[in-house]
């Protein structure tokens, strides 16, 4: 069967018409974390992304978990507004599948393991001469080329290269950060790697490739302790949730047991903290506390009179005086409080999305609110849910799709 671009059904009155990203076509290889979330991302503006997943189980992020009734956490969060269709991409006619695919596609997405894009015949070479418009994003764990192009890479092991555990956690033991933190920061440079790609594309008519690590995506966050540590001698101390340059900052117990942060980051704020909230005006020219610097220094010492100060005062009673001294302070929530946070109910952030003969549950609007833009929330797919519609808009007819999944390829 030639190579055909997919026709999507038009629909009267569709909402999704009037999205930025709408009359995209992302066709994605994707799994776990970083790719997912990018594409995630252009589907919830509007962008048609079209999933490709293993017939024997798909997405290994479907099973990591059971939690939400049923279904993985990690793959509701990323996989909602999108299309899932199988295909064994070791077979020759899942390849090809895949080419009429791209043959219609303005995004191509993948995150494979190491060399696999290009076993399967899906190198940038290829793609750049079979396909000149199509934008191909490739998320690799330490780039697609250099030393270790080759290597497996996973969240926490790049949060161990780039040394960011090393400033997790306590003094007496590194942590890791309790969200897949490099995938994401892959994922969003992808995401914004892909817009300004498509923007490109647009007022230029050349289609430029994407390439982003995770290794490279979380370098970039640590650049602050990297200068300090290259330029002043020594890394930042691990602190717990204290600050590891500023102070006070960090948390303090009231006395009712709840746990309060607060954040003091100039002179101005200091003599308020004194004056308002420590009732001691006299400690705002007190030498071991006059200066940011001093201040850090005189850790300890200053520690103790905040501490002192907040276990004489109930926590509603500290915010109050806290915000009074112009003081930002937070209580140390846990995930319940988070989710029944004033700030997401007072603006509206909660959504229903559908699962697979499960939903629906809440989910959060997307971060980036566009005036005039109202984001597509759809459901959660079910493993090859779209196949035999996505294969019929290629032209493929009953029979065709019956044995292409008689023979194990869908």
């Amino acid at each position: 069967m030639p190579e055909a671009a997919p026709e999507p059904p038009a629909e009267a009155d569709d909402p999704d018409s009037a999205l930025p990203l709408s009359g995209i076509t992302v066709v994605s290889l994707e799994q776990a974390v970083a790719a997912p979330f990018a594409t995630r991302q252009l589907a919830d503006l509007g962008a048609r992304v079209i999933k490709v997943e293993r017939p024997d189980g798909g997405d290994f992020a479907r099973r990591y978990d059971t939690t939400v009734r049923g279904e993985s956490s990690y793959f509701v969060w990323l996989n909602r507004s999108k299309e899932s269709i199988t295909l064994d991409l070791k077979s020759d006619r899942g390849r090809h599948v895949v080419r009429q695919l791209l043959g219609g596609a303005d995004v191509f997405v993948q995150n494979l393991a190491p060399g696999a894009a290009d076993r399967l015949g899906l190198d940038a070479a290829f793609l750049a001469q079979r396909f000149p418009s199509l934008i191909a994003c490739s998320i690799t764990g330490y780039g697609s080329s250099g030393p270790w192009a080759d290597r497996k890479a996973y969240d926490l092991l790049v949060q161990c290269q780039t040394g960011l555990v090393s400033l997790t956690g306590s003094e007496d033991a590194p942590a890791r950060v309790g969200i897949s933190i490099a995938d994401i920061a892959a994922g969003m440079y992808a995401y914004s790697g892909i817009l300004t790609a498509l923007f490109t594309r647009a007022t230029t008519g050349v289609a430029r490739t994407v390439d982003v690590s995770l290794f490279e995506a979380l370098a970039e966050w640590m650049h602050q302790p990297a200068y300090y540590t290259e330029y002043g001698g020594s890394r930042p101390p691990r602190v717990g949730t204290r600050h590891a340059t500023i102070a006070p900052y960090g948390t303090y117990t009231a006395r009712d047991g709840r746990d309060v942060l607060i954040s003091v980051q100039s002179e101005r704020e200091w003599a308020g903290l004194c004056e308002t909230f420590l009732r001691s005006p006299g400690l705002v020219t007190d030498t071991r506390f006059a200066t940011g610097s001093a201040r850090v220094a005189h850790r300890a010492d200053l520690d103790a009179i905040v501490a002192e100060r907040f276990r004489a005062l109930d926590s509603a009673r500290a915010a109050e005086l806290l915000d009074a001294a112009g003081i930002a302070n937070a209580y140390v929530n846990d995930i319940h409080q988070f989710l029944d946070h004033p700030v997401l109910d007072g603006r509206n952030r909660w959504r229903e999305v559908r699962l697979p003969g499960n939903g629906p549950v809440r989910a959060l609007t997307p971060p980036a609110d566009l005036s005039g833009v109202t984001p597509r929330m759809g459901p959660v797919p079910a493993l090859g849910e779209h196949t035999d519609r996505v294969l019929a808009e290629l032209g493929y007819d009953t029979a065709e799709t019956d044995a292409l999944r008689f023979d194990g390829v869908v």
